[in-house]
């Protein structure tokens, strides 16, 4: 693990994004958008300041709350505020909390969800968590949303799209999308069947990556360690990234045998939902911007860094302005280790220049609820 002198705490930068990193390769005839993904976003409601995980039969008080979008709009929020163009198709129900999600992206997030759709008579999906002790407890309610609502059968294009494997599902768009020369990055949940099969996943057949935890990577490969599981998976998907917890991440390209492994960043962990998330979305930055893959694999899990040290899902999503605000703080210290810094060093070409604007306060704050100002 990476420890870095005087980590960045405290008032942090806006989490708006100000830079491209795509600025040097756009040309006339991309795509419109980056990124695509669907899936069901959440109404998240966050309880902080907990000392202690909740006892049955008493009543717990928690010093702050914050509501935002969750499920698949922590990943949208964290790609967008890394500067990519991104597209969201998923079901938003018709009452106050879909109302509040949908203004919430597209709006605050610069989110396009011409793809989406207001379901009526569906209430939003709703995730209560409380963050205590670095971990997190949630209880969650919703229903699916009626089978019309899924996901259109047209992508629209995209350099990029994001999808989420599950045992036994294949998801006709992700093979449209792969056709038209989207490139597919699929990552993967706890298998509940106990199968652990490879060829359960038949959308994995599409992905340019492939991006499971370790527990995850050594099940389906039935290797005895990640790094071996990494190197075991190439022979289903290009690449394979594998997410080592404390220990970082690590990688390899089986169309060039390159591998990397980079360490994780020490930090203050307050709240870890969404940090997966997170590591996904700087990965996917990294990949379309054509950096080196340990490169990709340090902001990946620089980023992922940057969010535990914040409460909530796309509440604590960093944008470049808190990168620019963490490489400015460890590298006015005297006491850093070089190597360390060096690591980072590509980082210099795409953050934002002049001052970084103050971070609001009060960022985890109760939305839900207030009057719309007329």
């Amino acid at each position: 693990m990476t420890a870095f002198k005087g980590a960045f705490k405290g008032e942090r930068p806006h989490h708006r994004p100000h830079a491209d990193p795509l600025s040097a390769l756009r040309t006339p005839d991309d795509p419109p958008w980056d990124v695509y993904l669907t899936g069901t976003v959440f109404l998240d409601i966050i309880f902080t300041g907990l000392d202690s995980a909740p006892v049955r039969g008493t009543e717990s008080w928690a010093r702050g709350m914050g509501s935002s979008p969750g499920g698949v709009a922590n990943m949208a929020t964290a790609l967008a505020r890394l500067g990519l163009r991104t597209s969201l198709a998923a079901a938003f129900g018709d009452d106050h909390y879909g109302e509040y999600c949908w203004d919430a992206l597209e709006r605050g997030e610069g989110i396009d969800l011409s793809t989406s759709r207001t379901v009526p008579g569906w209430h939003s999906p709703v995730t209560v968590s409380m963050a205590y002790e670095g971990e997190r407890t949630m209880v969650s309610h919703g229903h699916a949303a009626p089978a019309e609502e899924s996901a259109p059968e047209c992508p629209p294009p995209a350099r990029a799209a994001i999808a989420s494997l599950a045992p036994g599902v294949r998801a006709p768009w992700i093979a449209q999308a792969a056709r038209k020369g989207t490139r597919i990055f699929g990552d993967v949940g706890w298998d509940e069947t106990g199968a652990w099969d490879l060829a359960g996943l038949p959308d994995l057949a599409h992905c340019e990556a492939f991006l499971p935890n370790a527990e995850e990577a050594m099940r389906y490969t039935r290797a005895d360690c990640p790094r071996a599981a990494a190197r075991a998976l190439t022979e289903h998907v290009p690449v394979a990234v594998v997410t080592l917890g404390a220990e970082g991440a690590y990688a390899v390209d089986g169309r060039t045998g390159e591998t990397a492994e980079v360490p994780a960043i020490a930090v203050e962990a307050l709240d870890p939902t969404g940090a997966g998330d997170v590591f996904v979305a700087g990965f996917v930055t990294g990949t379309l911007a054509d950096w080196p893959l340990a490169d990709r694999l340090a902001f990946a899990g620089l980023t992922a860094a940057l969010s535990v040290q914040e409460f909530g899902g796309s509440l604590s999503a960093p944008g470049w302005s808190e990168i620019a605000a963490w490489w400015r703080r460890v590298r006015s210290l005297d006491v850093q280790d070089p190597a360390a810094l060096r690591r980072y060093a590509f980082l210099e070409d795409f953050l934002p220049e002049g001052p970084v604007a103050p971070w609001p306060l009060r960022r985890a704050v109760p939305t839900i609820g207030f009057r719309r100002s007329a």
